[in-house]
């Protein structure tokens, strides 16, 4: 691997981290088409172009949702109640969604990535209100829900803010401790999806060098080095931000990323 490829998965790592903290996703949303692109360029095989794509992006939100988590911690905004709730469907769900991501081709996980982040976006830009009187669930509810989040997330390879922040919101849960708790929702999706992406990888052939399942340790390494650093950044900026903005740059990050996946995959 040259130098330039070095360097770009480091600034990869930096936007990551910031998009992390500021939005309260582990970053799976964007280092997935880019990390696809990247991968593609290098001339990965194309079978499991986007399989080591999700096991990397996986792997490497362990380091940048506990950077993250600390961060939004610090300000006081995680719901710890309700990652109690979620963490064990959540836990659950996300391992077992890798089995099943790791029998998918890489053209239909494509078309489901991009589909699934088109729907986010378009929740976020039509700024749905939530009835007042609606509210969490109990246990049995936030646990079933967790399981959901799971499934999607390791089919998509996000620590789940994509889907949690959504629903937090939509239960009323104000928007910067939604961002917050699902920051600290995010590690356990990171670590049982990257569990599962590393098992369901292990013996592959074809593989690139320097892989361990469907991790590819060059780029893990590198992005979460610099992204432990920006995560922080961004948790600050969200306690500044207005709410409208945030699910603007929420929407705009996803639609735009999610396009360029589809078209490296069936464009190229």
């Amino acid at each position: 691997m040259t130098p330039e490829w070095i360097l770009a998965y480091l600034a990869l790592g930096a936007f990551v981290g910031f998009f992390a903290g500021l939005l309260g996703v582990g970053g799976g949303g964007i280092m997935v088409p880019v990390l696809t692109t990247m991968f593609a360029a290098q001339g990965f095989p194309h079978e499991h172009l986007v399989h080591v794509a999700l096991g990397t992006s996986m792997a490497a939100i362990v380091v940048t949702s506990i950077s993250s988590l600390r961060a939004h911690h610090a300000h006081g905004a995680v719901r710890w109640d309700i990652v109690r709730g979620i963490a064990p469907g959540v836990l659950l769900g996300t391992f077992a969604g890798t089995f099943v991501a790791s029998r998918v081709a890489s053209a239909p996980l494509a078309i489901f990535f991009g589909c699934f982040m088109a729907y986010v976006a378009l929740q976020m830009i039509l700024n749905v209100k939530p009835k007042p009187s609606r509210e969490l669930p109990g246990p049995l509810g936030l646990a079933g829900v967790g399981g959901c989040i799971g499934i999607v997330s390791a089919l998509v390879a996000i620590g789940g803010g994509s889907l949690s922040v959504p629903f937090m919101t939509w239960c009323n849960v104000k928007m910067q401790n939604a961002i917050g708790t699902s920051a600290a929702i995010g590690l356990p999706i990171a670590l049982a999806g990257a569990a599962g992406y590393l098992i369901n990888g292990w013996g592959s052939t074809g593989l690139p060098d320097w892989s361990i399942g469907f991790v590819y340790l060059p780029a893990l390494v590198a992005v979460s080095l610099v992204s432990t650093f920006t995560a922080p950044l961004g948790a600050r900026l969200a306690h500044r931000l207005p709410v409208a903005t945030l699910k603007k740059i929420f929407a705009a990050v996803l639609v735009l990323l999610s396009t360029k996946m589809l078209h490296t995959v069936f464009g190229g």
